[in-house]
């Protein structure tokens, strides 16, 4: 068999950091990590062996986020000391602050287009903010206690919320309005991400559960109960069919969105597993926690399964995002697909048939691709399940036979 999964190996691991590791974030091109700690301190570290890590000073206080902007040229970091400080990741370090809240600063998230920013507070508000000149658009203040966690949808249109009020908020960037809050968690809310597509969130939740939410019907699609401890972090995987976890439970778990299922468990540091994050590409993914290491991982899993079906994404048209989500009560793939582009293209016909057609083309190779995956999963089971099935055979002829 051509394809066979393997497990997530450790490539490096980075010391540096002199406290618990809060956060870290792959730049787009994948050649640098960046992490932020209790330190106090941002670290740079770059994947090539030879080239040495940056330390950036400047936080009076604890560093709770650190995030590189889409091209990479900047980084932003988010901190105890109330401020929010926007670096050049360079040997210099230079950078500007400015004072964002009135209580710590849990999180910081660039828009997709790099120009906004969007931070979280203690002071229970969500802020946005141009990137640009630093300067002041917006608050959204419903929340009723701490919000752990803010990020744009990929679109840019709507903004998610994770607070210590046990609620997720969705919130509509143009009315600056709450379009729905998700209630259903039993304890704080820690960390939230958007699915690629858009079209869904996962939440990780100090009552040890990750719950991925679909945002346009508010139902929940998925309820993960893998973990023994808080659920500190998690990172979606490009393609949008796996999901990465951080748990004070020191593991990490890797789900398979597609079959609703655990897929890994991994055990790399000593103490709890403070955030994770995988690559652009998804090829690697990276894992800190509290015993002050970065962790590196080559994916592996996913290395035939999807390196195919990334590039033909990248060539079909963005406005239809197709997620396969498996609905874990039902045990039934939800195809959700994006807004129809159909309507809008009417008027721009023959040119605009081609292009719809070579997307439809696209999105079969995907799902073809995804078939073939599932395929190999069953193969691979099958292949297993015969072995087991002629080792228990020889068991028992050996046990049956009185000359052994």
């Amino acid at each position: 068999m051509s394809a066979v999964l393997e497990d997530p190996t450790l490539e490096r691991h980075f010391k540096g950091h002199r406290d618990d590791v809060t956060s870290l974030h792959f730049s787009a091109n994948t050649k640098q990590i960046a992490s932020g700690s209790m330190d106090a301190c941002v670290m740079v570290w770059n994947m090539k062996p030879q080239m040495r890590a940056y330390r950036f000073a400047g936080h009076k206080d604890a560093v709770t986020c650190v995030q590189f902007s889409p091209s990479g040229h900047l980084l932003a970091s988010a901190s105890r000391d109330k401020t929010v400080r926007l670096w050049v990741p360079s040997v210099k370090g230079e950078s500007t602050v400015f004072r964002a809240h009135t209580g710590t600063v849990r999180s910081v998230s660039f828009s997709s287009d790099g120009q906004t920013l969007v931070t979280a507070s203690d002071d229970k508000t969500i802020k946005v903010w141009t990137v640009h000149r630093q300067k002041f658009l917006f608050s959204l203040s419903q929340h009723i206690n701490w919000v752990r966690s803010a990020r744009f949808s990929p679109d840019g249109r709507l903004i998610v919320s994770a607070s210590d009020d046990k609620t997720v908020k969705l919130w509509d960037k143009t009315s600056r309005e709450c379009v729905h809050s998700f209630c259903e968690h039993g304890g704080y809310v820690n960390y939230v991400e958007f699915h690629p597509s858009g079209t869904c969130v996962a939440a990780a939740g100090t009552d040890n559960t990750v719950k991925v939410w679909d945002i346009r019907t508010h139902k929940l699609l998925q309820h993960y109960q893998v973990h023994s401890a808080a659920v500190n972090g998690l990172s979606f995987h490009p393609s949008g069919n796996y999901l990465i976890t951080a748990s004070s439970d020191s593991t990490l778990k890797i789900l398979d969105l597609l079959e609703g299922r655990l897929l890994y468990t991994l055990h790399g540091h000593q103490g709890p597993a403070t955030c994770v994050n995988f690559s652009r590409t998804g090829d690697h993914f990276a894992s800190a926690g509290s015993d002050q290491q970065v962790m590196v991982w080559r994916t592996n899993f996913d290395r035939v399964d999807y390196s195919a079906v990334l590039e033909q994404r990248c060539e079909a048209d963005s406005s239809v995002p197709l997620a396969q989500v498996l609905d874990a009560s039902s045990h039934t793939a939800v195809v959700s697909p994006g807004a129809d582009p159909h309507q809008a293209e009417l008027d721009r016909v023959p040119a605009a048939l081609t292009q719809t057609l070579q997307h439809i083309i696209a999105q079969l190779d995907v799902l073809t691709q995804t078939v073939a995956i599932l395929e190999q999963r069953l193969t691979l089971t099958e292949d297993k399940l015969k072995e087991c099935m002629e080792h228990q055979s020889m068991v028992r002829a050996s046990a049956s036979d009185p000359q052994g």
